[in-house]
């Protein structure tokens, strides 16, 4: 059996959810998804998980009681958790905003698509996952940007 890739988005809007989940059955491949609605979860979902960790973190910036980005910098301060592969997946694109969340340890930013720009998006990311190919980036591809078909 091929290895099965674990996917948790840390969202708290339902619908994109809903959305990211779909996209993700569509792959046809091996994967497990898991959510949080907000920081506080996720935090709590990764250290009751610590040995078996996601293979990528998908954090939303704007979310209840603990943000995308103090995720982002718990995650990158923990020893158990700093080589995760977070990216952050936002409505908002700012250019400053994305030069903390890169210095910060981020691997990748991609602003929120439609739903098949989105299938697109997870089929990119898992093929760098299967190629073992997902680093971080220079900052200047840093902000992933791919058009629907």
């Amino acid at each position: 059996m091929a290895e099965q890739f674990h996917f948790i988005l840390a969202d708290d809007d339902v619908d994109d959810r809903f959305f990211f989940e779909k996209a993700i059955k569509k792959l046809h491949l091996p994967t497990k998804f898991s959510f949080a609605e907000d920081g506080v979860e996720l935090m709590e979902f990764l250290n009751a998980n610590i040995h078996k960790l996601p293979d990528v973190v998908f954090l939303d910036l704007n979310m209840p009681r603990k943000n995308g980005a103090e995720c982002l910098l718990e995650i990158k301060q923990n020893p158990a958790f700093k080589d995760m592969v977070v990216i952050i997946y936002s409505t908002s694109q700012h250019n400053d905003v994305a030069d903390v969340l890169y210095d910060n340890g981020a691997h990748y930013y991609i602003r929120k698509p439609d739903y098949y720009t989105l299938e697109k998006v997870l089929q990119h990311v898992l093929t760098l996952l299967i190629e073992k190919k997902l680093g971080r980036p220079q900052r200047d591809k840093f902000v992933l940007m791919l058009k629907a078909a």
